[in-house]
C-alpha cells in the first residue's frame, strides 16, 4: 500500500488513538503544577513533557497494533483496526513506530540527563504491555503502571528526584488505569479464552472482573485523598476528588453483568472526565 507521509502519519494517529492521550497527559501536568510549588517550571519544560507523553504513547499504541495484529484480525470487534483492515502496511507502521521511539529517547535527554538515562526503561514498560496478555492476567495492572510513569517521570524531569507525591498519583493512576482497562476487556472474555489469552474477565467472569474494577476503583480515590492530605491542598481539589469519585461511582452503575451496551460512555466520555477534572483542580487548590 502506497501512502504519502501526512496520510500515513494521519492513519497512524487514527490506528493509535491519539485522542485518548487525554487520560494520562493531565495527571503528567497536574504533576508539574505540585511540582512549580517547589521549583520554578519554565514553558519550555511543560513543551518538553506534553511532547515526551505524545511520543511514548504512541510508541506504545503502536507496538501494541504492530504486535497483535494477528490478533486483531482475528476479533471480530478489532478486525477493522488499520493493520489488519489494510488501511496501514506493516512497514510504515514499524517505520513511524521506531521513529517515535528515537525522537522521546532524545526529548528526554533534553529534559535533563537522567531523565533520557532511565528513556529505554519507561519504554521497555510501556510496550512491554503489549505481550503481557499473552502469560499473565494482571495484563491490566500492567497498562496501569505504564501509565502511572507518568507522574514520577515528570516529577524526575523537573526536580531531579521521587517523593512521596508523584509515587501517590502514579499509584492513583495505575489503580484508576486497571480498572476501567478491566471494564474495557469485558468485551473480549470469551474471544481471549479462545485464543489462550489472559484477562481478568477471562479468569474471573463478568462478576468477578467488576468487583475487582471496582476496588480499584475504591484505591484511586483514596490514593488522590492521600495526594490531596500531603500537599495541603485548597477546597476546590476536594470538590474535583467528590467529583472525580462520583465519576467512577457512576461508571461502575453503567456497566453490569449481562449489560456491556454502556461500555464505551463508561470508557471514553467518563474517563476523560476523570483526568481533566483532576487536573484542574490541582490547579484550582
Amino acid at each position: 500500500m502506497s501512502q504519502s507521509l501526512t496520510q500515513s502519519v494521519v492513519v497512524y494517529g487514527r490506528m493509535i488513538k491519539f485522542s485518548h492521550s487525554i487520560f494520562a497527559m493531565p495527571f503528567a501536568l497536574a504533576a508539574a503544577v505540585l511540582a512549580s510549588r517547589q521549583v520554578e517550571v519554565r514553558p519550555i519544560q511543560v513543551l518538553g513533557i506534553v511532547i515526551c507523553m505524545v511520543l511514548a504513547r504512541s510508541c506504545a499504541m503502536g507496538f501494541n497494533r504492530i504486535v497483535d495484529r494477528r490478533f486483531d484480525a482475528l476479533n471480530p470487534r478489532t478486525a477493522i483496526r488499520e493493520i489488519p483492515s489494510g488501511q496501514m502496511s506493516l512497514g510504515v507502521a514499524i517505520g513511524i513506530t521506531a521513529a517515535a521511539a528515537i525522537l522521546f529517547v532524545g526529548a528526554s535527554f533534553l529534559l535533563n540527563p537522567l531523565c533520557g538515562y532511565l528513556s529505554p526503561v519507561a519504554l521497555a514498560v510501556v510496550c512491554g504491555y503489549s505481550y503481557a496478555k499473552r502469560f499473565t492476567s494482571l495484563v491490566h495492572l500492567w497498562l496501569g503502571v505504564a501509565l502511572g510513569l507518568a507522574p514520577i517521570a515528570v516529577w524526575i524531569a523537573l526536580k531531579g528526584t521521587v517523593e512521596a507525591t508523584p509515587l501517590w498519583m502514579a499509584g492513583a493512576v495505575a489503580t484508576w488505569v486497571s480498572g476501567f482497562d478491566i471494564l474495557y476487556s469485558l468485551q473480549d472474555e470469551e474471544f481471549d479464552r479462545s485464543q489462550g489469552l489472559h484477562s481478568i474477565p477471562a479468569r474471573l467472569g463478568q462478576v468477578g472482573a467488576l468487583w475487582v474494577s471496582g476496588l480499584l476503583h475504591v484505591a484511586t480515590a483514596s490514593m488522590l485523598a492521600v495526594v490531596g492530605y500531603s500537599e495541603q491542598v485548597g477546597f476546590p481539589y476536594w470538590l474535583g476528588w467528590a467529583a472525580i469519585t462520583g465519576v467512577l461511582a457512576y461508571e461502575h452503575y453503567l456497566v453490569r453483568p449481562g449489560d456491556l451496551s454502556k461500555i464505551d460512555k463508561a470508557f471514553f466520555d467518563l474517563n476523560g472526565y476523570v483526568s481533566l477534572v483532576f487536573l484542574v483542580a490541582v490547579w484550582l487548590g
